[in-house]
């Protein structure tokens, strides 16, 4: 029996209340959207994910790279090559993205895929603590392979979401797991801050060295916090169609369905409405995050400043993430990435008009509030839209619109930049991605998509339960 069909059992209990004190609190565990094990376990990966994002990507790293791996190189330089193994690793994943998905779920393996790209991941990341002054050909590569590996990590992860939570619990789960993943992210790297800012109270020489144990502290948070995915959460069953059979070369079936699937388009229109709905709104969103902490540096905002910022939104995101789930079950999850999209229009308004610390700090408020949210229900309301004995394939679509979500808009934002010789008409034109995407979201009947992909699933598990019987009774006669 599947642990989704488990309900907690209320025990007998010596006193009436040590009972309805066990009550309540399994009533507050579920109502987080976390009532299952391998639930819990499911969204732990956020948690350990997080601390990649925010300690090398955002906050640490890029400095550590251009003060101290790239310090012999001319300042501009250093930032065009870390630009460029940013741009790289993207760019590799990109490019897989579907046809690891198409594989992982042909011959399913969905979870050795996540482990390889994990391990991956970890080495890269641990091994940033070896780069030393002017070891910037060492720090990119390194690079650029940690965020191969998580990347690649996040299709696998995801496309678990339709097998880990039944339809009606996604929105809940998908945001608990970026609540945990705000939660995470946000203590180690808080962590990581203190250990740069005061290295003599932790025993560390200098920032340097704090910055190295930073990146090692990752590796081993990252690691440590996957394992109880790995333990708790089972790999989905194989589902072949009804013209594919086992035996068949894993490689050919999984280009052979990606093609199909790719021809198939009209059939899944509404999840692939939802993906350039995601695509335009979500390089609005990359936008604001890639470019609030230049713009405050330009309209001179102190550093501290932004550090501060970058916490308030990790820790705010945290109980909002939750409050997502809950408004997704009133509102829909359509309805609320929409709601999401106005607050991030009222962003760019106040980031036009920003003058003081205190606005900045209201920005990271109102980013904080919606960025957790938005994304987790793009995440949940995709997975509703699609077969689950496909759910990687397609999110390798998700991850491609992941990773080039980001090229346009900044680009944009340079151009007006330099056209008007100031940021904040840049800031305004982020709309337009709000606009346009929320638009394409509009057209997007979560109902028709929903009933079109669970008919799907119903169809390939009738052909495959079809086709185990007839092997059995074919088996059955060669016995005699």
């Amino acid at each position: 029996m599947s642990l989704l069909s488990v309900k907690p059992r209320r025990r007998k209990a010596k006193g009436a209340g040590v009972s309805s004190g066990r009550l309540s609190t399994v009533t507050w565990v579920q109502r987080l959207g976390l009532g299952q094990p391998e639930v819990r376990a499911w969204v732990m990966y956020d948690w350990a994910n997080s601390a990649f994002i925010t300690t090398v990507v955002a906050a640490v790293f890029p400095v550590y790279f251009s003060t101290v791996a790239a310090a012999t190189l001319p300042p501009a330089v250093a930032t065009a090559y870390f630009a460029t193994a940013t741009t790289i690793a993207l760019g590799v994943i990109a490019l897989l993205a579907p046809f690891l998905g198409a594989l992982a779920d042909v011959a399913a393996v969905r979870k050795k895929l996540l482990a390889v790209f994990l391990g991956i991941g970890v080495l890269a990341t641990a091994g940033l603590f070896f780069v030393r002054y002017g070891d910037w050909r060492l720090a990119a590569v390194l690079f650029i392979f940690a965020n191969i590996g998580a990347s690649g990590s996040f299709i696998f992860y995801d496309a678990l979401l339709p097998h880990v939570a039944r339809d009606e619990e996604m929105d809940r789960v998908s945001t608990a797991g970026y609540a945990l993943g705000y939660c995470g992210g946000g203590v180690l790297l808080a962590l990581n801050l203190a250990w740069v800012q005061y290295p003599s109270i932790f025993g560390l020489p200098d920032a340097a060295a704090a910055a190295r144990l930073a990146f090692l502290s990752v590796a081993v948070w990252w690691l440590g916090f996957s394992l109880p995915l790995f333990y708790w959460v089972t790999e989905p069953p194989q589902q072949l169609e009804a013209d594919e059979r086992a035996g068949t070369g894993l490689l050919r079936l999984a280009v052979t369905r990606l093609g199909e699937t790719l021809r198939a388009l009209r059939v899944y229109k509404h999840a692939f409405l939802l993906l350039l709905a995601f695509l335009m709104y979500n390089d609005g969103i990359g936008t604001i995050i890639r470019m609030a902490a230049a713009y405050g540096t330009e309209v001179g905002l102190p550093p501290g400043a932004l550090i501060a910022a970058i916490l308030l939104v990790q820790f705010i995101g945290i109980p909002c993430s939750f409050l997502f789930g809950g408004l997704a079950e009133w509102l829909g999850a359509k309805n609320g990435i929409l709601l999401a999209l106005v607050v991030y229009t009222v962003v760019s308004i106040v980031g036009y008009f920003m003058t003081e610390v205190w606005h900045f700090y209201i920005l990271a408020l109102l980013i904080g509030m919606v960025q957790g949210g938005s994304q987790a229900l793009s995440r949940s309301l995709f997975a509703r839209l699609v077969p689950r004995y496909k759910s990687s394939e397609f999110f390798g679509f998700f991850a491609i619109c992941e990773k080039i979500a980001g090229i346009f808009g900044p680009a944009i934002f340079a151009g007006m930049s330099l056209a008007t010789g100031s940021s904040r008409t840049a800031i305004l034109a982020v709309i337009l991605f709000f606009v346009v995407g929320g638009g394409l979201l509009l057209l997007v009947d979560v109902a028709e998509g929903q009933q079109v992909a669970r008919a799907i699933d119903a169809q390939v598990l009738m052909q495959n339960a079809y086709q185990d019987t007839s092997d059995r009774k074919q088996h059955g006669n060669l016995l005699r």
